[in-house]
């Protein structure tokens, strides 16, 4: 029996989490023959990057959806964050950023990850050129010089002339082409919730340290917030096991009274948080992207942002380039993704470990600095600006431009 000849394809994406998702449909835009492999599909109940938890777009990752033609199906369910209070339990010194100030519409917008991926994985199914294996799994991946072969668990082997892992914080591609990472526990568990009070959400986000972490408070379209509680392991498996009533009196204890009484609070999830860094992003014939490349802590919600623009700049390369995969266009993508990620891991790293620390001279230090930014001016435009990136030329489609299309001659 001959062996199935295996199909060839351009540019193999493994894994269709928001990031993966968006790269495919920002390459379907260009005469790539391209593949998207995922295991579950994005309304499936084993799908874990679209569950209840939520992500916070900041204007940049808009600008990119709005390129991409799938920010009008988002829009509905996007709360817009006018303002931004920062504020530091027990002691003085807090913070304000506000959208106006900046003369901008909103800082960001608070969606549902399930609503991200339904307007993703919509666009996609409308676009045949797609090669789509869901469900699907990799099976085993084997290098050449010219090409990946990927074996799946169902259907024809691929071979793509360039893989893509946007397989998440355990990338199994990544271990695969031998790709370590680095990875630092924080020893802290993020406890998310939907809760409900007695004033209806505004347009105004909260971020609280605490002495066990940082506590968001988000809003949603809905008039509900989105609650991101970070505690200590322990503890948040106590909080967690609460009744519903017990839960809201800890977190009104915890947050305070700025979003008035707490009501109701809908299903709760825990999720451990580590910072995960891939030693490089690159590899012959393989390139990461999103958490495969960097999963970050939650505070400021600046990880999928981050990730989004890794999906945006190697759809430009790639849709440039002779062959997708050569050498010079994978080295290309890492080092100029080098400055914002470099920046955005010290940035969100930082504040973690700054807000943690109990030492009375930091904390009077933060207590001071974060008066002295309410007063500055050019600091609030600089942090308004964060989901723009760190570094270099903004790729096309941040800018409102389309891919090239083609093959630079």
């Amino acid at each position: 029996m001959n062996a199935v000849a295996p199909v060839d394809l351009d540019v193999a994406i493994v894994g269709g989490g928001m990031v993966g998702a968006s790269l495919a449909l920002a390459l379907t835009t260009t005469p790539l023959r391209v593949a998207l492999i995922e295991a579950a599909a994005f309304d499936a109940a084993s799908q874990s990057s679209f569950d209840g938890r939520t992500s916070a777009l900041g204007n940049g990752s808009r600008r990119i959806f709005e390129t991409l033609g799938v920010w009008a199906d988002m829009a509905p369910h996007a709360a817009a964050v006018r303002e931004i209070q920062v504020s530091d339990a027990g002691r003085p010194g807090a913070a304000r950023l506000c959208a106006r100030e900046q003369g901008i519409p909103a800082l960001g917008y608070v969606l549902p990850n399930r609503q991200i991926g339904a307007a993703l994985w919509h666009a996609l199914a409308a676009r045949p050129q797609l090669n789509l294996h869901v469900p699907a799994r990799v099976l085993d991946a084997r290098f050449d010089a010219a090409s990946v072969h990927l074996q799946l668990d169902r259907g024809a082997p691929l071979a793509a002339r360039v893989v893509v892992a946007a397989d998440g914080a355990g990338s199994l591609l990544r271990a695969r082409s031998g790709i370590g990472a680095l990875v630092e526990d924080y020893r802290q568990v993020a406890l998310v919730a939907h809760v409900s009070t007695d004033r209806p959400a505004g347009a105004t986000a909260y971020e609280r340290f605490t002495s066990t972490g940082p506590l968001a408070v988000l809003p949603l379209v809905d008039g509900r917030y989105t609650v991101v509680w970070t505690l200590a392991p322990e503890r948040a498996a106590e909080v967690l096991a609460l009744e519903d009533g017990a839960f809201i009196e800890a977190l009104q204890r915890c947050f305070g009274w700025r979003i008035g009484r707490l009501l109701a609070v809908g299903p709760r999830a825990s999720y451990p948080l580590r910072l995960s860094r891939a030693e490089r992003l690159c590899a012959p014939r393989l390139v990461l992207v999103g958490n495969a490349a960097q999963a970050l802590h939650p505070v400021a919600g600046q990880g999928f942002n981050l990730g989004l623009r890794d999906a945006a700049l190697l759809a430009q390369l790639l849709s440039d380039a002779a062959d997708p995969g050569a050498p010079a266009v994978l080295e290309t993508y890492q080092q100029r993704r080098l400055a914002d990620r470099r920046g955005m891991i010290g940035f969100t790293d930082g504040l973690v470990k700054l807000f943690a620390s109990e030492h009375p001279v930091l904390a009077l230090a933060r207590g001071v600095g974060l008066q002295i930014f309410d007063l500055l001016p050019g600091a609030k435009q600089a942090l308004s600006r964060i989901s723009w990136g760190f570094g270099g030329d903004a790729p096309r489609l941040m800018r409102g431009l389309p891919l090239s299309g083609g093959a630079a001659p």
